[in-house]
Formats: C-alpha cells, sequence, structure tokens
C-alpha cells in the first residue's frame, strides 16, 4: 500500500474544535437622578428603597410643577428620575396616585413646618395678647420660610388650581387641614376678646394667596438680580407683619 492510500477500517484523525469566545453584553454606567450609580441586580437595601422613592416623587413633584397634570407621563417621571417606568409604579403607582403622593410629601412637610408654630401659638393664648401677636408673627414667618425655601410647593398648587374642577380631594386632603389648624387658633382667641376675627377661614386664604403670590415674583426674578431677590423677600416678611398688626394688634379690636 503507498503512502497515498488510506486504510479504511483506521478512524479518522481527532480534530480539537476551538471553543467559541464567550462574549458578554456591553456594560454602560448608569447614574440615578441624584448622579450616584445604580446598585446591580438582586433585593435592594432599605435606604436604597427609600433613596429611590424620594428620587421619584421629588422628580415627579418638579414636572407636575412644571407642566400640569395632563402633559406629564410616567415615562416623564422615569426618564427624569433616571429609573425605569415598573420602578415608578412601584413607588408611585398609577399616575393619579403618584400625583396624589407628591401633594402627600408637601404636605407632610408643611404641616410640620406650621404645627411647629402654631403649637406655641396656642400656648400664647394664655399668655395674653402681646404674646399671641409675636406668636402670630412666628406662624407667618414660618409659613413664608417654608414656601420661599420649597418653591415647587407653590408651583404644584397653582397647577391644580388652574383646573379647579378637577382633583378636588386634594384641597380636602393636603391643604384643608392646615388652614384649620389656624382657623382654630384664630377662632379660639375671637372666643377670648384676644382679637377680633369673625371670618377666619377668609383671613387664613387671603394671607395663603399673598404668599404665594410673593412666590410667583420670586421665581420671576432673573438669575443673578441678587438685590431685587432680597428686596421682595423684605418687603413681603415687613408686610405680613404690618398685616398682623393692622388685624390683630392692639386698637385692631
Amino acid at each position: 500500500m503507498t503512502t497515498t492510500e488510506r486504510n479504511p477500517s483506521a478512524a479518522p484523525p481527532e480534530t480539537t474544535r476551538a471553543s467559541p469566545p464567550v462574549t458578554t453584553p456591553a456594560t454602560r454606567p448608569v447614574t440615578r437622578a441624584d448622579g450616584a450609580p445604580r446598585r446591580g441586580p438582586g433585593r435592594p437595601r432599605r435606604e436604597d428603597q427609600r433613596d429611590t422613592h424620594e428620587i421619584v416623587l421629588r422628580a415627579a413633584t418638579r414636572l407636575f410643577a412644571e407642566r400640569g397634570f395632563d402633559a406629564v407621563g410616567v415615562r416623564d417621571v422615569a426618564e427624569a428620575a433616571g429609573v425605569n417606568v415598573a420602578t415608578v409604579h412601584h413607588h408611585g403607582g398609577r399616575k393619579a396616585e403618584l400625583y396624589d403622593a407628591c401633594f402627600a410629601r408637601i404636605f407632610a412637610a408643611e404641616r410640620a413646618a406650621v404645627e411647629s408654630a402654631v403649637t406655641p401659638a396656642r400656648a400664647a393664648l394664655d399668655e395674653g395678647p402681646e404674646a399671641l401677636a409675636a406668636a402670630l408673627h412666628d406662624l407667618v414667618d414660618a409659613f413664608v420660610d417654608f414656601l420661599e425655601d420649597r418653591p415647587e410647593t407653590t408651583a404644584l398648587w397653582l397647577r391644580r388650581w388652574l383646573a379647579p374642577a378637577e382633583h378636588g380631594r386634594l384641597d380636602t386632603d393636603y391643604a384643608d387641614p392646615i388652614y384649620a389648624e389656624v382657623e382654630a387658633l384664630l377662632a379660639a382667641a375671637h372666643a377670648r376678646g384676644l382679637l377680633h376675627e369673625p371670618t377666619p377661614h377668609t383671613a387664613v386664604r387671603s394671607l395663603v394667596w399673598a404668599v404665594h403670590g410673593h412666590v410667583v415674583t420670586l421665581a420671576a426674578v432673573a438669575p443673578g438680580q441678587r438685590d431685587g431677590d432680597a428686596r421682595a423677600r423684605r418687603e413681603t416678611r415687613a408686610f405680613v407683619h404690618r398685616w398682623v398688626d393692622a388685624m390683630y394688634g392692639a386698637g385692631a379690636h
């Protein structure tokens, strides 16, 4: 048999097949709305859940305040928060529930700020007119401070009030309870003869709208015009104090 012939009964030579290269999906850096890196797969830590919940609500509040309810979609919120749509649904529910959660969030903060001044004002009812007048100054200062520090509160409410026939329950749940505390304070002071206020409902809402108007004015101040911003803050603070003194100060009743 020549060297060029093959033995038909011989086993074919073994060949080594190269393993296919292992590939991994391309990775890209993913960050949350606050700039922090998003965690990998797995159950999130509780603090991460709280952080994500706050990030989602903060992003939703900003968008609803800027555009109103109808012009914001859940996907818009997800993009602004740096999360996926499922995460938004998990932390906020459907769009209407998310909207409600935004108001609940600012309500909790606003009520805490106002209550911190209402409590000593209630105590001042037993200390006489001068102590009550000082406490009322502190109360309006607390409200002005809160809205100046959280202007999205004003923007969110103004968007809601532009459609008065819609979402009326938001006022019942997230505005009226705060107003009622101040109204009850004024009514108690009126009953004791410490001041004259037969219509506390109207008085509280008049002052609320005045301060919201002030916050809108601040938003209109061009960046870099700090003098105008500071002047508006000083003048508004002086106005609400004069209003309280004129309405409830010595000789007003």
